[in-house]
């Protein structure tokens, strides 16, 4: 789980940092390990080594990893956005799902359009090749498109990004 090195002779990034002794009961050294300086700098620079030491007082011992990465990935989208940090990221990523979702309601459209238009198609035996809707990972698809749903699929003016 955790790397544990021993520091008999090598202090944790932490202690190097603020240039202290690093002792046996470290806080820090378990979760800042010496050959990762600048983990323990950026999460020091948003957050300060006192903050830090509290925050891991305070949670349980088994969380005190996952807590410590949470805090050196908001350190490095704080350092990269400092106006929106995390909160950037999480908003350019909901963009590029509702954008996802536009498209793949488009495509699902011409699909209903494209399964209702077309004729049936005969193989070379003469037979005819099932349809969309014939497929149980289809079905429902072909069938959830009427055309009201097509008339309201086609109604773009409130994704002023489609043109």
């Amino acid at each position: 789980m955790r790397n544990q090195e021993p520091r008999a002779s090598s202090s944790c990034a932490a202690c190097k940092f603020l240039k202290r002794r690093c002792t046996p009961n470290c806080i820090f050294a378990p979760y800042f390990r010496s050959d990762e300086p600048k983990k323990f700098a950026r999460v020091h620079k948003v957050f300060g080594a006192s903050n830090v030491s509290k925050i891991l007082i305070e949670v349980p011992e088994e969380q005190r990893e996952d807590t410590v990465n949470s805090l050196a990935y908001e350190a490095e989208a704080r350092l990269t956005d400092p106006v929106y940090g995390c909160i950037g990221a999480i908003a350019l990523l909901q963009r590029k799902m509702v954008e996802l979702q536009v498209d793949l309601a488009i495509a699902r459209a011409r699909l209903a359009r494209y399964a209702a238009n077309s004729p049936p198609i005969l193989n070379d035996h003469g037979s005819m090749i099932p349809t969309l809707a014939e497929f149980p990972a289809c079905g429902g698809l072909v069938d959830s498109f009427s055309q009201s749903s097509y008339d309201t699929m086609n109604d773009f003016s409130q994704f002023p990004f489609i043109s």
